[in-house]
């Protein structure tokens, strides 16, 4: 019995022995740090798609009179920007806002008298959304002309969109990861090291500033829509082993 005894513990120390040692051997093995980077992915583009829009306003006391005054706008103005090039079906005339306005009256000592009906005010916007990006910013600046024919029309400045942005998403994160990648072996090899596998990576915020503009970057994400020319960014950071 004693003899089995024996037998039993020594196969046990054995086998605690050579997890001891096994483990030993795998801390030895593994990797003595690791290497925390940050690369770039930066790239200048051309907006493709424009967004303009722009409204009309007529006032009179009478209602009917002031929509019948608007209707006669919206046609000056559809016909002058077709007569500029844009096809009819890309004017886009949303619901006329119909506002009355009123004078507030008060006495030489501040007490409130009433109000004064005033007229009514009734406006309408029109959006184009076009690819053809540089006819529609001439038409944003020569809009003033309808002026000369009796209508009251405010202009907006154009906002520019990219109709790729998932496509150039995808092309920043890869020249983010690349740059990374590079700045993780030159790092390596210069303090003796070999690099090893990617532990991690994570993405930052996707920027769209404009080309020399002196726009800052913005913790939630910056998207210009004001210039045609603009600059995309991201930034990946990588943590690698280091043999």
């Amino acid at each position: 019995m004693k003899n089995n005894l024996s037998s039993i513990l020594f196969a046990v120390a054995i086998v605690i022995a050579s997890i001891v040692l096994g483990n030993a051997v795998i801390n030895r093995n593994r990797p003595q740090g690791t290497i925390n980077v940050t690369g770039l992915g930066e790239s200048n583009f051309t907006s493709d798609l424009v967004v303009w829009e722009g409204n009309f306003s007529r006032e009179s006391f009478d209602l009917k009179s002031a929509y019948a005054d608007l209707e006669k706008d919206r046609k000056l103005v559809t016909d002058y920007l077709i007569s500029k090039g844009i096809p009819a079906e890309k004017l886009i005339f949303n619901a006329v806002n119909t506002n009355p306005n009123y004078d507030q009256n008060y006495s030489n000592d501040g007490r409130y008298l009433g109000q004064t009906f005033k007229g009514y005010t009734l406006s309408q916007s029109l959006k184009i959304e076009s690819t053809e990006v540089e006819k529609v910013e001439k038409i944003s600046r020569e809009i003033t002309e309808l002026l000369n024919q009796g209508i009251a029309f405010y202009s907006q400045s154009p906002r520019y969109y990219y109709t790729e942005l998932e496509s150039l998403k995808l092309e920043m994160i890869a020249k983010a990861t690349e740059d990374a990648r590079i700045r993780a072996e030159r790092i390596a090899e210069n303090s003796k090291g070999d690099l090893g596998d990617l532990i991690s990576a994570n993405m930052g915020i996707f920027q769209i500033t404009g080309q020399n503009s002196g726009e800052d970057y913005s913790w939630g994400g910056t998207f210009n829509t004001a210039d045609k020319n603009k600059t995309a960014s991201i930034t990946m950071k990588l943590i690698f082993e280091v043999d």
